[in-house]
């Protein structure tokens, strides 16, 4: 049986209580076959000092959307994702309302992924320019 967009939204949103992407409220807003999009609140939970987005904030948003875009698409009985590398450019600042992540593949394989993360603002100016690369591992058999 296959799952509907809603429930695999709920589901991935439900993965979330007591981690960093609960206490960053990001939340995966959609997907389809090659993307997955999350969202999170720009506020002063997620500011630097001198009152704009951080820097890590946006890089721990990019590592979740990409992660759960590779996680949605394996066999999660088998196999667990864990992220191996992550490259941020921050290109403008943002001071309020939300930021998006849109994760794309570029390489989807057994077991390496490459991941085109863009996060954009509420009036879809690009923000910043990520890439992560996740592995996809053997769960141990008990």
């Amino acid at each position: 049986m296959q799952l509907s967009k809603e429930d695999v939204l709920a589901k991935a949103n439900k993965a979330c209580k007591n981690t960093l992407m609960e206490t960053l409220e990001i939340e995966v807003v959609d997907f389809g076959d090659n993307f997955l999009v999350a969202k999170m609140p720009v506020n002063s939970r997620v500011y630097q000092p001198d009152g704009v987005l951080h820097g890590g904030a946006t890089a721990a948003l990019a590592e979740s959307v990409g992660s759960f875009a590779s996680h949605i698409f394996i066999d999660t009985e088998k196999f667990f994702v864990r992220g191996i590398e992550i490259t941020a450019n921050h290109l403008k600042s943002v001071t309020e309302g939300f930021v998006y992540a849109k994760a794309t593949f570029l390489h989807r394989g057994r077991t390496t992924q490459l991941l085109d993360i863009r996060v954009t603002d509420d009036a879809d100016n690009l923000i910043s320019i990520c890439r992560l690369s996740t592995i996809s591992l053997p769960k141990k058999k008990s």
